[in-house]
């Protein structure tokens, strides 16, 4: 059964978010759901025909976004359709549109995402001309020092997520490790968006989504 207070306190933080997020030169879009969301993504934010490149996203998976992108309304790198991975996140990075998720939010409007191969940080720093990042309501931190330590604490998650042989998928603890397959070797913040107006957009969901 759905938490009506809890929807209620979802949705003051997401305006709170939007204040901050749009101050710092973000669009802003609010859901109230994963179903609306999807539904504002593929018919308000990003227009058919653009190319697409796509951030591994446990958020968009749960939107279910992989048959609207392999429609054939858009050129979209199919980072999951069997071919050279390397090559696919590569080409991504000239995309006209860039969908991912975020690790953490601040209500400071500050994004944090750590990353393994940092092809999609490196997307979301620079590159497709537009970055589209879906979050949940729980991505949500009150400051920089929470979100990054909120980023540590799901990572063994990730690891666990993507079959990496690392310390942390035996006890869901970050070792910190040093080994080949480490998977956390990138930390993006994302401090302001104003340098490229139009560039960043935030879908926010009153939903808990993703890790």
């Amino acid at each position: 059964m759905e938490n009506k207070y809890r929807r209620w306190f979802g949705e003051q933080r997401c305006k709170q978010a939007e204040k901050v997020f749009t101050h710092k030169g973000w669009r802003f879009y609010y859901a109230e759901n994963t179903g609306k969301a999807r539904k504002l993504l593929f018919d308000a934010i990003v227009p058919k025909g653009v190319s697409i490149g796509l951030g591994g996203s446990e958020t968009l998976a749960a939107l279910d976004v992989l048959p609207v992108l392999r429609s054939g309304d858009y050129d979209f790198f199919d980072r999951y359709n069997g071919g050279d991975h390397f090559e696919i996140c590569r080409e991504s990075l000239m995309a006209e549109y860039f969908l991912t998720g975020a690790n953490a939010l601040t209500m400071n409007g500050e994004m944090v995402n750590l990353d393994c191969s940092g092809s999609r940080v490196a997307a979301m720093a620079y590159g497709p001309r537009n970055v589209v990042v879906t979050a949940g309501v729980n991505k949500l931190c009150s400051n920089l020092e929470e979100a990054v330590k909120r980023v540590r604490s799901i990572a063994p998650m990730n690891c666990k997520r993507n079959n990496h042989e690392t310390p942390c998928i035996r006890d869901g603890i970050c070792a910190d490790c040093n080994i080949p397959g480490r998977m956390c070797n990138h930390l993006l913040i994302t401090f302001n968006a104003l340098k490229f107006a139009g560039k960043y957009t935030l879908l926010m969901v009153n939903e808990d989504l993703g890790f």
